[in-house]
């Protein structure tokens, strides 16, 4: 498996970023018993236009997942994680997240998801995330808050 810095200002790759993102989120929204949701709604050209940094993780030529990241100043914020269909329950989003604790060096990181989201909360909360704030979003999904707290010389100098 080969990590890829994603460059979503092509076109192209903006239309991968597009379709991946419309089979991953579409399992959610039926996971979650939304009406409305917002990642579906993302077109190519958000992707082009957005200023997050995308890693993806390739199986041979073949896109498993994407890892959308935005920093911030005193953290990294987890925008959105998106694995295909095809590949879930793979370990493919504990690898992409531990791609951005390796590569995106912070004090602290934060994700969001659908509180009724069982598999990214169980995901998340085993890789050291607490659970910060709940809250029901404006298009009515009860959404959930992570975040994880480390020290930046515990992050550069890794004990065995």
């Amino acid at each position: 498996m080969l990590f890829k810095r994603i460059e979503n200002k092509e076109i192209e790759t903006a239309k991968k970023l597009y379709e991946i993102w419309q089979e991953s989120y579409i399992v959610e929204k039926e996971l979650l018993g939304a009406v409305d949701f917002p990642p579906l709604n993302r077109l190519a050209s958000d992707f082009m236009k957005s200023e997050n940094d995308f890693q993806g993780l390739y199986e041979k030529k073949e896109l498993l997942g994407v890892i959308e990241i935005a920093q911030k100043l005193n953290s990294v914020h987890l925008q959105s994680l998106v694995v295909d269909p095809n590949h879930f329950r793979k370990g493919i989003a504990t690898k992409l997240i531990n791609k951005v604790f390796d590569s995106y060096p912070s004090t602290t990181y934060t994700v969001e998801t659908g509180n009724s989201n069982i598999p990214a909360k169980k995901l998340y909360e085993s890789l050291g995330f607490k659970k910060c704030k709940v809250w029901i979003a404006e298009f009515g999904i009860e959404k959930i808050k992570y975040e994880k707290n480390e020290g930046r010389i515990s992050k550069i100098f890794r004990l065995p």
